[in-house]
């Protein structure tokens, strides 16, 4: 082929997601152009991107995950995008979101601040725009989690939703992420999310102390076939686990939790009164 540029899959990751594209699409025996149609994008971005003169977006590895069958697989397009913005931060992430998408039940605990699924894109902002001014991420890296954390949310509304169990530290909710505005909106999202019929919502107080079984984000997904796998994620990694040996204890310790935490109605009685300011 003239003028072919060739592509070192280890020089970065743009190149390796743009090698693995054309990879793809020859093994196929398509042209950028029957690609293109199929992806229902311009055969220009496909070479674009297969050149790495353009950056894939979210959108378009999702488009090539359906085109070449990769949906549901644990070797997506998706996840390779997720790893080429985000790293080694969220390791693990990626292919748990895919699970998550799908999951038939989803068990979560968070401290400090409010999880993703349950956050307003304003108090989303305020994070993101802070991890920019930390220099952890770029501006367009920012753009690309607010786009995702959408998705994600949007992905949990569909006919038969999945039932969602949510506990929070006390510190979530105490924490003033963006200030008095920002967090008002927020917590009274919180209580809408506590009005739903497939959510349950409850806050594990300070008084709880040394009897909370987790200091860190926990999320436990069920599956429509039963089987149970976990996420955690430390600062600097994220991990997801499907051996029972090790998910069940974190199933039986999250078991626990609900039953110390405070009920669903005695936690939207405490976002009230903080909200109104009169919870000590």
């Amino acid at each position: 082929m003239v003028n072919r540029k060739e592509l070192d899959p280890e020089s970065s990751p743009r190149a390796a997601f743009g090698a693995r594209l054309r990879r793809s699409r020859e093994e196929q025996g398509w042209t950028q152009d029957e690609l293109s149609k199929r992806m229902r994008v311009s055969s220009g971005h496909i070479s674009g991107v297969e050149t790495t003169r353009k950056s894939p977006s979210l959108r378009f590895a999702k488009a090539a995950d359906a085109v070449f069958g990769l949906v549901a697989t644990v070797d997506t397009f998706e996840r390779q995008w997720h790893e080429m913005h985000n790293g080694s931060l969220l390791e693990g992430y990626p292919e748990y979101a895919g699970y998550q998408s799908r999951a038939a039940e989803i068990r979560l605990f968070e401290a400090g601040v409010i999880p993703g699924l349950l956050q307003t894109p304003e108090y989303t902002r305020v994070l993101t725009d802070s991890a920019v001014q930390r220099g952890e991420i770029t501006p367009e890296q920012a753009a690309e989690r607010l786009d995702f954390l959408k998705e994600q949310q949007a992905a949990l509304i569909r006919p038969s939703p999945p039932l969602i169990f949510a506990v929070l530290d006390e510190s979530c909710i105490r924490n003033p992420i963006g200030g008095p505005t920002v967090m008002d909106a927020q917590l009274a999202r919180l209580v809408e999310f506590a009005s739903q019929s497939s959510t349950a919502l409850q806050i594990a107080p300070f008084a709880m102390a040394e009897r909370k079984p987790f200091r860190r984000l926990v999320y436990l997904l069920t599956m429509s076939d039963r089987s149970v796998m976990s996420y955690v994620e430390s600062q600097t990694h994220g991990h997801l686990d499907r051996e029972l040996s090790s998910v069940l204890p974190l199933v039986r310790a999250y078991h626990q939790l609900q039953v110390e935490a405070a009920s669903q109605a005695e936690t939207v009685d405490m976002i009230k009164k903080l909200r109104k300011g009169t919870l000590r």
